[in-house]
């Protein structure tokens, strides 16, 4: 009989499109991890991130999920709590490479990491009502939030008038080479 290899499985999260994963990759592929999983996603919860689902569907006893920082992994006390009793009922380890001096495989050591991902959840609240008060301070000041029009005033009032003389939203917004709700939108 021969016994199965242990893998170790690594797991990599950033926010949005305009953060990188190359600092948390790097750092999984210095574990030579067998395999790297890797979300563009939220972290407030486990929801909408497919790739951690693989990540802990894949392990195995013996296993190891490595995750280069733990609040790339959860936001949330309750996902954090989630994730290590998936993989503590999948028979397998998890190794969080920015807290080392953590041993995940005592009680003690996973309540810590749940108290961390309490943190995190706070951080990530704190964090959300900052941009909240921020984005209101700016809109009392008359700041104007989204996208810029993309139609100058000259343009919207030309095509309000072609539109009102019958030419098609469609050949106007050809035209002026956007979508033809812009179009709508400058009436």
């Amino acid at each position: 009989m021969t016994s199965r290899k242990t893998r170790r499985i690594g797991y990599a999260r950033v926010s949005t499109k305009a953060q990188e994963l190359e600092r948390q990759l790097r750092a999984l592929k210095a574990e030579r991890c067998d395999e790297i999983f890797k979300d563009t996603a939220s972290g407030k919860s486990l929801a909408g991130r497919p790739e951690l689902r693989k990540a802990l569907d894949r392990l195995a006893p013996g296993d190891e999920l490595v995750i280069a920082e733990w609040d790339r992994a959860t936001r949330s006390m309750w996902d954090g709590l989630q994730i290590l009793k998936e993989i503590i009922d999948a028979g397998a380890q998890v190794r969080v490479l920015d807290r080392t001096y953590i041993d995940l495989t005592s009680p003690i050591g996973r309540g810590f990491m749940a108290f961390i991902s309490a943190m995190a959840e706070d951080e990530r609240l704190r964090i959300i009502k900052r941009t909240s008060e921020g984005r209101s301070i700016a809109r009392d000041k008359g700041v104007k939030m989204g996208p810029k029009f993309k139609l100058n005033d000259v343009q919207k009032a030309e095509a309000r008038r072609r539109l009102a003389d019958g030419e098609a939203a469609a050949h106007l917004a050809k035209l002026y080479g956007v979508s033809r709700a812009t179009i709508y939108r400058a009436q």
